[in-house]
């Protein structure tokens, strides 16, 4: 395994180029990496990669032939070779052949990660030959845990038997609690065809629609609760039809939810109060803000305590922020936080109403509100805002050893956060004073960070799964890859899992991937010290993707790389075919017609909007576009940032609401969530770029 691993290190290029593109240059190149490495295990894993790519194609016939060059030197991926080679058989026709291929799979390769996926097929081919027991018999075998797949199967099989409520069983579990699955829609035509199929009951069709509200898929979700509304019993219809009614409101359908709101009867207070709620939210989102606000004044007498009213408050307070409307805005946060001072909501709409208070000039009355964030709050989202601010009236006060204590407590708590770097910033420049620092029990609520330094494990170097991951690498098969790899990593019980798969990830340019795993693993990396993660952890959540280009293009339009590269990772994470939903392309998520505008102002020949999706090309206009953004805004990187995220229109519209002490405050006054989040976030991730690496 060792020594294929090495002699095929050439061909992972190749591979990722066929996996993603699968263009006839890319299959020549890794069918002629496969001839003139035909009598090794470089070789086989070559033409595996062939096979794999025609079958992504959907064109299984053609992946049989280097499916079975593969087989005489598949070695340890010989499971790999099988299982698709029979999968293919199967696909064609040829269920003889697909049974000799998958026969005895377990036992031929007891570690193998494809048992279940093998069975799978195995059990579709017996049952192509008319054997359903044999096949229901071995997938109810396997039916923990549930697979999509092998429940269409095995239902299958159980209709083929005639044993319909069996099959009815199989196919109602993928429908109704597996409703994302690919085999969803199939398993609901199996339904169908049942002589003897059930009615789905309330709580099947409850739950196939909170699944898809989940996965965002409301109009679906819409339908299965309006089915569910026409069979509820009365006094369960109120409730069902709000469900209808929200599924609505969601998949932008509005005025099909004000009708169910609006013809709703037999309604409790808690479903009133949510009634009044919905109707307000689609108000809100049809621009009829006197209705907006109509809903939750109604709300304030029908109830004191509903956490319909908490959610209208804070729509309301962000409303009134919208439009510029700050003494209503701080009335309607201080009235959140006030009615509901334990709620999940709380800390935010504190830290915004003491926000409001200091715009407003009313500079004592801010000072104590954000001592009174960190005190009611102190593991709150918002307690490094309050610490960095009422520093900085301490230092306009001239208590310069206060705000050197809040600003040390900040840099020491939340270590990498946005406003921890500013406040190590202004220490810096604060002037040297003989008194001592003096106490502040106040700082004494704020709790230390509950995070242990890692130290990473040395991964076992004869692991079967960790040197298939590896193998399995090198032909691009990165999904395969990372699934070896964590079964490796879950057998040891050492912390090298999370580092192996980011490096797999980065190895193989899947950037996003390797930042995901990442977030995932520690979710709070931003609160703690460089030194207490591991330098591949910081490697893999701040890569230097693209580095040689993405610098290059930096300096040739006067920009900072890490800014750049900080911008990237939070426009794409660095996958260079990313696609917004307003269609923004490539790496700095650039839309079609500002790269073409751009690419005329450059005077770019033979310039295609396709070439948006190339790293290099999305780089040169990208930076470019930015570039011309910090020039707009006289080189503030603050503005700059907000303007590419919600538009220089919007920016300027900001900026003309007062003045600011300087681009921090009115970042932090920036009525979008997300573009105030955005702008903090690049500029955050810069710094800890430059911490992690130094110099660009």
């Amino acid at each position: 395994m060792r020594q294929a691993f090495v002699a095929s290190a050439t061909l992972r290029p190749m591979a990722q180029q066929l996996i993603q593109d699968r263009s006839p240059a890319a299959y020549a190149g890794v069918e002629a990496y496969a001839r003139a490495h035909a009598k090794e295990d470089a070789g086989a894993l070559a033409w595996l990669v062939v096979g794999y790519a025609h079958v992504l194609d959907h064109d299984f016939a053609r992946a049989i032939d280097p499916l079975n060059r593969a087989k005489p030197a598949a070695g340890d991926l010989g499971d790999y070779v099988a299982y698709y080679l029979g999968a293919c058989y199967l696909q064609t026709g040829r269920e003889g052949e697909a049974l000799a291929a998958l026969a005895n799979f377990a036992a031929t390769y007891p570690d193998s990660l494809l048992v279940r996926d093998a069975d799978v097929s195995y059990a579709g081919a017996l049952l192509t030959e008319g054997r359903a027991a044999e096949a229901a018999a071995l997938l109810e075998k396997e039916r923990v845990p549930v697979r999509s797949d092998l429940e269409l199967a095995l239902g299958r099989a159980y209709a083929a038997l005639g044993e319909n409520a069996k099959a009815a069983e199989a196919f109602s579990n993928v429908y109704f609690n597996i409703p994302t699955a690919a085999e969803a829609d199939a398993a609901y035509s199996e339904l169908r065809k049942l002589r003897i199929a059930p009615e789905p009951t309330a709580a099947q069709r409850k739950t196939r629609a909170e699944l898809l509200i989940k996965a965002r898929r409301y109009n679906d979700a819409a339908d299965e609760y309006r089915e569910l509304l026409g069979h509820s019993p009365a006094e369960d219809r109120p409730a069902d039809a709000l469900l209808l009614a929200d599924a609505l409101h969601r998949a932008g359908r509005n005025r099909e939810a004000k009708t169910e709101l609006t013809n709703l009867s037999g309604a409790n207070a808690d479903q009133n109060a949510q009634r009044l709620y919905l109707l307000g939210e689609i108000a809100w989102a049809s621009e009829q803000n006197d209705e907006f606000y109509r809903t939750v004044d109604e709300l304030r007498q029908l109830t004191t305590t509903s956490p319909w009213l908490e959610a209208a408050l804070l729509s309301s307070a962000n409303l009134h922020l919208v439009h510029h409307e700050y003494d209503q805005a701080l009335a309607a946060f201080r009235e959140l936080q006030q009615r509901f001072p334990n709620g999940g909501r709380a800390s935010y709409a504190h830290w915004k109403a003491a926000w409001l208070t200091l715009r407003e000039g009313h500079n004592d009355e801010a000072k104590k509100q954000f001592e009174e964030q960190i005190a009611l709050y102190p593991n709150g989202n918002e307690t490094s805002n309050a610490l960095y601010w009422r520093a900085r009236l301490a230092e306009e006060d001239n208590q310069f050893g206060m705000a050197r204590a809040y600003y040390q407590k900040l840099s020491d708590r939340y270590r990498n956060y946005y406003y921890a770097e500013l406040g190590r910033q202004r220490l810096q420049k604060l002037p040297q004073v003989s008194d001592p620092p003096g106490t502040y029990p106040l700082l004494d609520h704020v709790p230390p960070l509950d995070a242990a330094k890692i130290t990473l494990t040395e991964p076992p170097a004869d692991d079967l799964h960790l040197q298939k991951a590896q193998l399995l690498g090198n032909g691009g098969l990165v999904d395969f890859a990372v699934r070896e790899l964590q079964a490796a990593a879950a057998a040891d019980g050492g912390s090298w899992g999370p580092a192996e798969t980011a490096r797999l990830y980065l190895d193989t340019e899947h950037y996003d991937r390797a930042i995901e795993v990442m977030k995932h693993s520690v979710p709070s990396y931003f609160a703690v010290d460089i030194p207490s993660l591991p330098r591949e952890y910081w490697e893999a959540l701040f890569p230097r993707a693209y580095w040689t280009d993405l610098k290059r293009f930096s300096v040739a339009n006067g920009l900072d790389p890490y800014l750049v590269a900080s911008l990237i990772r939070q426009e794409s994470e660095f996958n260079p075919a990313a696609v917004s939903r307003a269609n923004a392309v490539g790496l700095m998520q650039l839309l079609p017609r500002t790269g073409k505008a751009v690419a005329r102002q450059e005077k770019l020949r033979r310039y295609s909007p396709s070439q948006l999706y190339t790293a290099p090309m999305n780089l040169e206009l990208g930076t470019r576009y930015f570039r011309g953004m910090v020039d707009k805004f006289g080189g503030s990187f603050e503005y700059a940032l907000a303007a590419y995220n919600a538009g220089s229109d919007r920016v300027e519209e900001w900026l003309g609401q007062g003045t600011y002490r300087d681009p921090q405050e009115f970042v932090e006054s920036i009525p979008f969530t997300e573009t105030r989040e955005y702008v903090q976030a690049i500029l955050r991730n810069a710094s800890v770029y430059r911490q992690v690496y130094g110099a660009p």
